[in-house]
């Protein structure tokens, strides 16, 4: 007997988890699905039992079940919240056992070897676990075996809630042998084909001779069966904790000058942009917390206008932060974390494009160090040819100058509400007065028609369409201004630099 038959695996499948999810918020009892378009076809992704005894099934064309069940209730499913839910419920299986891993899209799968025992022996624990996820409003289906895949196996396909077999390759193999062979976890090709075999049973796949299921079907189905049987062996991998991004420093001797802090907070950092360079992420929120030798903290925040993993540039934005620290009788412990971070690929830096694209980054670090990231905009293109709506305001530290300006004639760089003026004709006027000064055109550059965008509430275009016009004046002023052939009458809206 292998060393792999005398471990105790715990396979947990809720095959109701999305749709117990939504009811444990929002009981009902009445039919209810939850829906997921599959190649342009809405299609039942999760039913309640209530569904399924109305002949409805996963997969199924939600008109037909609409058909088949008028009150069905349905609601489109939530892959991401679902996920999140079983890592939760990961989270709690963990007081059973340290071992504990996600089994598909539905399932857990728990290493309780040596664990049982605590709760009382294993049918206390089974019975514990069915009770308090009933509780909590979840059905459950529990395999336990020694090997993962006979775990499943009576988990997905056994006769009972709680389906256990005991140790022993013999007792292993009369635990499954009546089950089907899809309880190998096989594929549904090489399950049809084995079907039309007449293998319907894993007791029909162990009779059948290996070289045989070899040359028919490869070597998965043998995979398979000795992982179940525990003849080969299957690991079990539990989800890896984010990682932390935080360093401290224990100092022999409290310090307080600001050149020592930050020769301190260098070395902090160096260790920090080493853990965020391994996992190619970067900071965006770094917290430096300074702790007295009196008990008392002072925080030092530093936001980045972009992910950054580099010492030198992010060391110096801690100076103006630590130089107004209250160091008191001296600092005796540093601690630095990310508090923030963001994905940051290794990326190649050739005689292309090198470090020098940074430096707008670095200055707007700088600036936000000052006077916050939030005050610092940049004006990005909007899809839209009316003035007001061309562009729009944006924070420079959350958004990228990618956008091209749609090509076309020139914009005024100042642009302000349309000012009206006391002239009349359709032709630009050769003397008119704006902002009490009198002003005499020297050239006039267009029209340039532009009409209303008729499915948005265009407010201050009732009047309709607008001719624009680039006026040189002999002043020195070039003015962008426009007539309303609807409401004749002459406006003054922009002024080129």
């Amino acid at each position: 007997m292998s060393d792999g038959l005398h471990r105790r695996v715990l396979s947990l499948w809720f095959p109701r988890l999305a749709t117990d999810r939504v009811l444990r918020a929002c009981p009902i009892e009445a039919p209810f699905a939850l829906t997921h378009t599959i190649s342009n076809a809405n299609r039942l992704y999760c039913l309640n039992e209530a569904a399924e005894k109305n002949g409805l099934h996963r997969g199924m064309s939600y008109a037909d079940a609409r058909a088949f069940c008028p009150k069905l209730q349905s609601s489109p499913i939530d892959l991401v919240a679902t996920t999140q839910f079983l890592h939760v419920l990961r989270r709690w299986a963990l007081k059973y056992c340290p071992w504990v891993g996600v089994d598909g899209t539905d399932g857990l799968i728990l290493d309780i070897t040596g664990a049982a025992h605590l709760f009382g022996g294993e049918e206390v624990m089974l019975e514990d676990i069915v009770m308090r996820l009933n509780r909590a409003g979840l059905g459950v289906r529990i395999g336990l075996a020694p090997t993962r895949g006979a775990a499943w196996a009576l988990a997905h396909y056994g006769a009972s809630t709680i389906c256990r077999c005991d140790r022993g390759e013999k007792d292993v193999l009369s635990g499954i042998a009546d089950l089907p062979v899809a309880a190998l976890r096989l594929e549904e090709g090489i399950t049809v084909g084995l079907s039309r075999l007449g293998l319907r049973t894993i007791s029909d796949i162990a009779a059948t001779p290996r070289s045989t299921l070899t040359r028919r079907f490869g070597l998965d189905v043998i995979l398979r069966l000795d992982q179940a049987l525990g003849a080969q062996p299957e690991q079990i991998m539990p989800l890896a904790d984010a990682p932390h991004y935080g360093v401290r420093m224990t100092v022999p001797d409290p310090i307080g000058l600001v050149g020592d802090v930050m020769a301190a907070t260098q070395r902090l950092l160096g260790q920090l942009c080493s853990k965020l360079i391994a996992n190619e992420v970067g900071a965006r929120t770094l917290n430096l917390t300074l702790r007295r030798v009196d008990q008392g903290h002072q925080q030092v925040e530093v936001r980045l206008a972009r992910p950054m993993r580099d010492v030198d540039r992010i060391l110096p934005l801690f100076e103006r932060g630590i130089g107004a620290v209250d160091a008191g009788f001296g600092i005796d412990q540093l601690r630095l974390e990310a508090v923030q971070v963001e994905p940051l690929p290794v990326r190649q830096i050739n005689h292309i494009q090198g470090r020098d694209d940074d430096k707008l980054d670095d200055l707007i670090s700088r600036l936000g160090t000052r006077i916050g990231l939030e005050q610092i905009h940049r004006y990005l293109p909007a899809e839209s040819h009316i003035p007001e709506r061309s562009y729009i305001i944006s924070p420079a530290a959350w958004s990228d100058p990618d956008g091209a300006w749609a090509g076309g004639p020139p914009r005024p760089l100042k642009l302000f509400a349309p000012e009206a003026l006391s002239c009349a004709g359709v032709q630009p006027p050769n003397r008119f007065q704006w902002r009490r000064m009198k002003l005499t055109t020297g050239w006039a550059v267009g029209p340039e028609r532009i009409a209303p965008e008729w499915w948005l509430d265009n407010e201050g275009w009732q009047s309709g369409v607008r001719d624009y016009w680039r006026i040189y004046t002999r002043q020195g002023r070039r003015l962008w201004m426009f007539f309303t052939p609807q409401n004749p009458g002459w406006f003054v809206q922009g002024e080129f630099a």
